[in-house]
């Protein structure tokens, strides 16, 4: 009798001592963010670096307890999708968003995966930040999406502005691939230069997406002799094909392209020719990165083994979902709160030194605030590696 009454009670406290390791260890409720994004062909990198900043940054708050939202603590898990830069795929991949009960989505990367998934957005309560530039899908009465870097028609006055007045350029050329994100980047990039007073000398010629001698391509936009060639929305797979090219084929001048690019592929696919290429960076340089915003590269590198400098914007997007959500954690179930937060939210910026702030900015742009507030960062590609041109804001 004693000997059963000493096994039962044992017995019991094993169970207990098993319910209190489960109480210590029991995982916090899980907090789904989407990601629907290209990350495979020419245009990979821009997703990629997508969706490493956020498997991090989401890593690195699970391992430090999680992310508070009211009273409740969550650990982050990023949904992800590659929709291999097709518009249907774009679609089928915000859908499984929705069926998942994800309400915030980052990408898609291009314009007309952005354009193609609005509908499902705006009928299934999504909140989406694309990195794609058509100011339709900021302005009234499309309310979902948030810009999530800036964009070219920003970026590229910026970088004119600079070559007029440092490399004396008088005269550009626009080339683009037959697709509408480069084309509509062409677009608003030949009217920003003209405005400048920069004389547009070539700007009808096109290549396929698929193309891979480029020296046909860049014949006749070379003989114009243009100050400045502009590479409008180039992936970043091509870029260093079309540097490679039009340097091999004596051209002077100066590059450039209002898209972020991988150094690592310019690296190795251009080489030196790829020396004095600018391109729309990352949000901080070394000057303006803080310790945290080091050790997410830091972190970024351990887990993928790279680092692209693109990863400085992408980091963003997530932080300010986050945050929105801290503000008025309503939005967690109804999109509509976290949009009325948005015109007066503010929080510090983790990754500035100082005292920079997370906010939406846009209206300029867009007549609401449907952007988010990042460092417009341009770089010149030199020795393997970027190095920092110039800094401006967006408002």
């Amino acid at each position: 009798m004693k000997k059963r009454l000493v096994l039962k009670t044992t017995a019991m406290a094993a169970l207990a001592s098993l319910a209190l390791v489960g109480v210590a260890y029991a995982a916090n409720p899980v907090l789904k963010i989407g990601f629907v994004g290209v990350t495979s062909g020419p245009a990979a990198s821009w997703g990629i670096s997508n969706q490493r900043s956020m498997e991090t940054r989401a890593a690195w708050i699970n391992e430090t307890g999680g992310v508070k939202i009211g009273g409740t603590t969550y650990d982050v898990k990023i949904v992800a999708f590659d929709d291999q830069k097709d518009p249907k795929r774009a679609i089928a991949g915000m859908e499984k968003m929705a069926q998942e009960g994800i309400h915030y989505v980052v990408g898609p990367n291009v314009d007309d995966g952005a354009a193609a998934v609005r509908p499902v957005a705006e009928q299934k309560g999504i909140m989406y930040f694309p990195y794609a530039f058509p100011k339709e899908l900021y302005t009234k009465p499309a309310s979902n999406a948030i810009l999530g870097m800036v964009a070219n028609y920003q970026s590229g006055p910026a970088i004119y502005k600079y070559l007029m007045k440092e490399k004396g350029v008088k005269t550009a050329a626009f080339v683009a691939a037959n697709e509408s994100d480069p084309l509509s980047q062409r677009d608003s990039g030949m009217a920003a230069a003209k405005a400048l007073g920069i004389k547009v000398v070539s700007g009808s010629v096109t290549y396929q997406v698929d193309a891979t001698d480029f020296s046909p391509v860049l014949l006749p936009v070379l003989k114009t002799s243009p100050d400045l060639l502009v590479l409008s929305g180039v992936a970043p797979a091509q870029a260093p094909q079309l540097i490679r090219s039009a340097r091999e084929m004596g051209f002077k001048g100066v590059i450039s392209t209002e898209t972020a690019q991988d150094a690592n592929v310019l690296k190795e696919g251009a080489g030196k020719l790829a020396d004095g290429f600018i391109s729309v960076g990352g949000a901080s340089t070394p000057q303006l990165a803080s310790a945290k915003m080091k050790e997410f590269v830091t972190r970024y590198t351990k887990m993928f083994g790279e680092y692209n400098d693109e990863s400085n914007t992408k980091v963003y997007a997530l932080e300010y979902i986050l945050e929105t959500l801290k503000a008025n954690p309503k939005g967690l179930a109804d999109v509509k709160e976290f949009q009325k937060t948005m015109d007066s939210f503010e929080a510090p910026n983790p990754y500035m030194v100082g005292d920079a702030k997370l906010k939406y900015v846009g209206m300029t742009s867009f007549g609401q605030k449907r952007q988010v507030s990042v460092p417009l960062v341009v770089n010149v590609f030199k020795d393997g590696k970027f190095e920092t041109l110039f800094v401006a804001q967006v408002d």
